[in-house]
């Protein structure tokens, strides 16, 4: 039976200091849902004998089917701490009773724009780590997000039954395993963390910020509630306790002494306060109901005064140990106590995240409002991500109220992504239809919602394509768009079936790419419709949707498409020299490679064209050796609005009324940039230089018409003197296997152009990690192929990782590269051969 009404979630909505926003990140299986589900039973909303088997947060039939997460779900609960567990609660609270608005998001690195979309809308977030596997690229991933977006971490190592039962780990193993996890989770945030805003991040059991146990079983534990139940009987301090538990702190039974050594004075031996304080009582339970020993388990569950039924007394091995574990170490007690103990409260969190959050200035009244989680002040509320509704068509908009109140019936400013502060673009003023509860399966009505909480509303959705910013500030500038980790690498064309379904897959797109953060459709120069994904599993997934919901006509695919980037290899050998259509003005350049690390830094956003040019200047002269004269005189970065990495730089000397082409010169190379010379893809990491220009003395015979088309002939004749290359995106891939599969491995990743580049053997496990480089192109079908070359004992993970130049000349027809542009060229339409250099140049 729920044990919470609506009236009171509410209530606690305006206690702002009693919510805790968070998510639970991890990597795929590592059991994100099926904990989840011990706090929903807490709460009271499913049966506890079924938390770990329900995956209530799952709600979709399709994650249910395949045991995955695929979208982020939340779910608000209401729970009430005790006496004991308040005090340790530094910040100051309002009565016992806490809202926690949970989000289950997905493990799989192919889903991971979901993670994005839970932890802007979150200030806390519970890393899951599975014993045996410890920390794996994707939890590193997720640790990363979320430091990124300065949210809190707290650790719950989860499957420990597993070291128990399968692994059978002596307890001093079991430890150093935790210790491994731990200090890994560490590395993570010390690398990441950002300490002038959060101070220091790092966890640790003593200070109650990691728990352990099991979601399948429902139990688990943190050191406080030991420390709890030994302080009572041996009326000692709790805290102390607790630092006791963990480390290298040794007890003596027979002199009932602490010493930092396993041995004391007189050579007795001392034993590991964790091991025999905690981890003794546990494997004694194990093993008692496990080797069938049930008379001593019943005895050791009386003498721990565990309450069991006669129905439960009956039960035999794993069916009784999983409810005395469950009994005895309630995982949603741990959980539910760490949560609101040592995550903070919207109030606590919007002070320091505000600007991280808000692009406009940090005093505006805005700003302010955030700063202050102010129920009071201008609405505030940024929209994460769309949820389809029941609804054909329809969405929910799920988002965040950092300031302000918002309520049905209410007028408010969507600006989106584009939006730009005075302006009307990308702007609408609308009101709001209802405001709604998101509660996992369900809804429900509410009223409003004050700030601090996570909330759904309905009536938004047209006027927003992914995520977007809601207002009722004229002078409000917007929340910041969220970045990604992932990116749309792998495209398909689709198509229908029969032609009179057109309009309905156009308007199924639309939908499709409202319903998730990171999917990309668009129409491509042939008139194909393109769905980007960020990999196979992704792809797939959408692709479900669109037939089943989004556009419910049956269609036809291509096989996968993967975008290039075009690139130079050299400088170009000459000047390119191209004459205008009217034979009076003549522009010469040449093109050369930028360094790899100043690509990345452009597209990262940390080299932009908005920087002030002297310092700009100043910084590419120290680290990358340009030309201080040269780097002031960069005219543009290209293509917009992607942190293009190429650039145009101004390399001449008194060219007279140079000024006055400027503008056409950069339309010019934004609409050569989109498309290259070799496979019109999209260009990255050239630099131009304009080397000389003669311009007609009178204005009328150099205008836009005349200049741009000479400047696009310019950029690809100088590219084509400058050996034209591809770059093609590469995946990080892990896997992980034991040693026999190996052999497999490696030839599998052979066959695909594929890499190792690390390999290491996960300590205390007969498990291997190995790390490679894959290219994407060669990916598809590479799952299935590595599990029947090793038997279905290897896990694969691929990420999008960067951009790799592919060998070779382009118009060398024994290569690689020349096959690959033949392909594109011919699946783009266009003719076989790559245009030479006499289109583009004129002869002197």
């Amino acid at each position: 039976m729920v044990n919470f009404t609506v009236d009171q979630i509410r209530g606690l909505m305006d206690k702002v200091a009693n919510i805790r926003n968070m998510s639970v990140i991890a990597h795929v299986d590592h059991g994100k849902s099926t904990l989840t589900d011990s706090l929903v039973a807490k709460a009271g909303i499913i049966s506890s004998a079924k938390a770990g088997e329900t995956r209530f947060t799952d709600t979709r039939q399709d994650e249910q089917d395949r045991c995955i997460t695929i979208k982020s779900t939340a779910i608000s609960m209401y729970f009430e701490l005790n006496e004991d567990q308040m005090e340790d609660i530094a910040d100051k609270s309002n009565g016992n009773g806490f809202l926690i608005n949970l989000i289950d998001s997905p493990g799989h690195v192919d889903f991971s724009s979901e993670v994005t979309a839970a932890l802007r809308v979150t200030d806390g977030a519970l890393v899951v780590v599975d014993t045996v596997s410890g920390v794996s690229v994707q939890t590193e991933t997720v640790l990363r997000q979320a430091l990124t977006e300065l949210i809190k971490p707290v650790v719950m190592i989860n499957k420990v039954d597993r070291a128990l039962l399968e692994l059978q780990l002596p307890q001093e193993d079991l430890y150093q395993t935790f210790c491994r996890v731990v200090e890994n989770v560490n590395v993570s945030i010390a690398t990441y963390q950002d300490e002038n805003a959060m101070g220091n991040l790092l966890v640790s059991p003593e200070l109650g910020t990691v728990a352990f146990g099991s979601g399948l079983h429902a139990w688990g534990f943190t050191l406080r509630q030991f420390a709890t139940r030994y302080a009572k009987r041996m009326g000692s301090d709790r805290n102390k306790m607790m630092a006791k538990l963990w480390g290298d702190k040794f007890f003596n039974q027979a002199t009932k002494k602490w010493s930092s050594k396993t041995t004391d004075a007189t050579g007795k031996h001392s034993d590991r306060g964790f091991n025999m304080f905690v981890l003794d009582p546990i494997y004694k339970i194990f093993a008692t109901t496990m080797n069938g020993r049930k008379d001593e388990a019943l005895a050791l569950v009386d003498k721990l005064d565990i309450v069991l039924t006669s129905e439960e007394r009956d039960l035999v091995d794993k069916a009784l140990l999983k409810v005395i574990m469950r009994k005895f170490l309630p995982a949603a007690e741990a959980l539910m106590e760490m949560i609101c103990i040592h995550l903070p409260s919207p109030v606590k969190a919007q002070a320091y995240r505000c600007g991280g959050l808000y692009e406009g200035p940090q005093d505006d009244e805005c700003a302010m409002g955030i700063r202050k989680c102010d129920p009071s002040a201008p609405l505030m509320l940024y929209v994460s991500k769309m949820v389809p509704t029941s609804d054909k068509g329809r969405f929910y908009a799920f988002g965040r109220v950092f300031s302000g109140t918002v309520r049905s019936g209410q007028k408010v400013r969507i600006q989106g992504p584009n939006y730009v502060p005075g302006s009307k673009s990308d702007l609408f003023i609308k009101s709001i239809q209802r405001t709604i509860l998101m509660m996992g399966r369900y809804i429900e009505s509410i009223e409003d919602c004050p700030a601090g909480n996570i909330i759904g509303l309905v009536g938004v959705d047209q006027y927003l394509l992914k995520s977007g910013t809601l207002t009722t500030s004229e002078t409000a500038h917007n929340l910041k768009v969220m970045k990604f980790s992932v990116s749309p690498v792998v495209q398909i064309a689709v198509d229908v079936k029969n032609q009179q379904d057109l309009p309905k897959l156009i308007e199924g797109l639309k939908r499709l790419s409202k319903s998730d953060p990171c999917v990309l459709c668009f129409t491509s120069e042939s008139g194909e419709h393109i769905v980007a994904g960020a990999g196979e599993l992704h792809l797939e997934i959408c692709l479900k949707d669109l037939e089943e919901d989004h556009a419910q006509v049956p269609i036809k695919q291509s096989d996968p498409v993967v975008p290039y980037r075009e690139t130079v290899q050299t400088v170009s050998s000459v000047a390119a020299l191209s004459k205008s259509p009217n034979k009076h003005n003549r522009i010469h350049m040449t093109a050369e490679p930028l360094q790899d690390e100043l690509t990345l830094l452009i597209e990262e956003g940390k080299i932009t064209p908005r920087d002030e040019f002297k310092e700009r200047a100043r910084r590419l002269a120290e680290d990358f050796g340009w030309d201080v004269n040269d780097a002031r005189k960069i005219w543009a970065f290209a293509p917009e609005g992607s942190n293009g990495s190429n650039l145009l730089v101004d390399m001449t000397k008194g060219v007279q009324y140079l000024n006055e082409i400027k503008d056409s010169c950069v339309s010019g190379l934004q609409g050569s940039c989109r498309e290259g010379p070799c496979t019109e893809e999209e260009m990255r990491g050239c630099r131009f230089n304009i080397m000389d220009v003669t311009l007609h003395a009178d204005s009328i015979h150099r205008g836009a018409g005349q200049i741009m088309p000479t400047m696009r002939r310019a950029i690809y004749g100088s590219m084509l003197l400058a050996k034209p290359g591809l770059q093609e995106p590469i995946y990080l891939v892990e896997i992980q296997c034991p040693e026999n599969a190996m052999g497999g491995i490696y030839g599998v990743l052979t066959r695909r152009r594929g890499h190792v580049f690390e390999e290491a053997q996960r300590p205390g496990t007969p498990l291997y990690n190995i790390k490679a480089y894959l290219p994407v192109a060669e990916s598809f079908g590479f799952t299935a192929d590595l599990r029947s070359n090793t038997g279905g004992q290897a896990f694969p993970q691929s990420v999008f990782d960067h951009w790799q130049l592919m060998n070779g000349e382009a118009n060398d027809p024994k290569g690689k590269l020349y096959e690959t542009v033949k392909t594109v060229r011919k699946r783009k339409g266009l003719p076989e051969e790559v245009p030479g250099l006499d289109r583009y140049i004129d002869k002197l």
